[in-house]
């Protein structure tokens, strides 16, 4: 856990994301928090972690994503030397998705 963010306030943002049922609620939460630069530039770094994941090129994110290289470094040195968390979020999506 990272000391600088780890917080009562922060544990709180996060116990609020939890809560929500689905995407829909996920989706008036985020807009009400973030712009829509911010969600986008999230949404964007999580599918560059998932094409990282299945060993796509560089090329080939940065085509589909939009993301620059440098994004694309920043998520990728998420992946090797992180806390896992894209990773963990990775594999439950999929499991979800295999269960359904």
């Amino acid at each position: 856990m990272n000391p600088k963010i780890k917080s009562p306030i922060t544990d709180k943002l996060f116990e609020c994301v939890l809560v929500m049922e689905n995407i829909e609620e996920c989706y008036q939460l985020f807009e009400d928090l973030c712009t829509v630069h911010e969600i986008n530039a999230i949404a964007q770094r999580m599918a560059v972690a998932e094409m990282l994941d299945r060993k796509c090129t560089y090329i080939e994110i940065a085509e589909k994503t939009g993301a620059s290289t440098a994004t694309i470094s920043r998520v990728n040195r998420a992946l090797i030397y992180g806390t896992d968390g894209y990773k963990l979020a990775i594999d439950r999506v999929a499991e979800k998705h295999k269960s359904e």
